[in-house]
């Protein structure tokens, strides 16, 4: 475990000690941060997305134009 994990191991440990209403106000605090909340959201729908199918980027750009076209 190097030492960016190592930390995050620590943090996830005391986060996890803490109590409901402890946890829910470091929450708060994490998502006051424009930053940190953009973070959140990202690792939010990549995890919510894990199990979908790719597909190329230029397929992906080809049906917006089609769709932009049927307009």
């Amino acid at each position: 475990m190097n030492k960016v994990e190592s930390r995050a191991e620590v943090f996830n440990i005391a986060f996890k000690s803490l109590s409901k209403a402890e946890r829910k106000a470091v929450l708060a605090l994490l998502l006051e941060a424009p930053e940190v909340r953009e973070d959140l959201l990202d690792l939010a729908i990549i995890e919510q997305r894990k199990g979908e199918l790719s597909k190329p980027f230029r397929d992906h750009l080809a049906e917006r134009k089609q769709k932009s076209r049927s307009r």
